[in-house]
């Protein structure tokens, strides 16, 4: 047995220098996250660390790609945060389903999908197989804050 396949998600990350945050305080009237049955939901996940945003504006004008794909990544370190708010721990996971990403996206770009592969990219090397999920990558107008990203998750766990 591989020493990744009995390190928990916690390790991984940390191993990755990532660790999770405390659980963001929500914008508006919801919930971080919500348990039905044997999967939980995520509200949607600004990329904010210690109560303000990492970047502002959409992306391909005040926002870079690279700085967009760093924003979806603490957005699911956000979401995380949520599920484990909700599971104690993050190994309670089996399957990551699906993550919708927004992408406030200046007129001419069109290049979402990679955005979110920021968050993608970090669930696959957290949770191996487990974390290969369905995905969205949608652009918008604006999201909330002025912020570049939006992720919400759906696991089981």
């Amino acid at each position: 047995m591989s020493s990744e396949s009995t390190t928990t998600p916690e390790a991984r990350l940390h191993n990755l220098g990532l660790e999770i945050p405390a659980v963001a305080a929500p914008v508006a009237a919801y919930v971080p996250a919500v348990r039905t049955g044997g999967h939980i939901y995520t509200s949607g996940q600004l990329p904010v660390q210690n109560g303000q945003p990492i970047h502002r504006g959409k992306v391909g004008a005040e926002v870079t790609l690279e700085e967009a794909q760093a924003a979806a990544r603490q957005c699911t370190l956000n979401a995380l945060a949520a599920i484990r708010a909700i599971t104690g721990e993050l190994s309670t996971i089996t399957r990551i389903v699906k993550v919708t990403g927004f992408v406030a996206s200046a007129p001419d770009f069109t290049a979402q999908p990679q955005v979110i592969n920021g968050a993608s990219e970090l669930l696959g090397e957290v949770f191996g197989d487990a974390g290969i999920h369905a995905r969205s990558a949608v652009g918008v107008a604006v999201l909330p804050l002025n912020v570049p990203v939006e992720i919400e998750m759906i696991v089981e766990a």
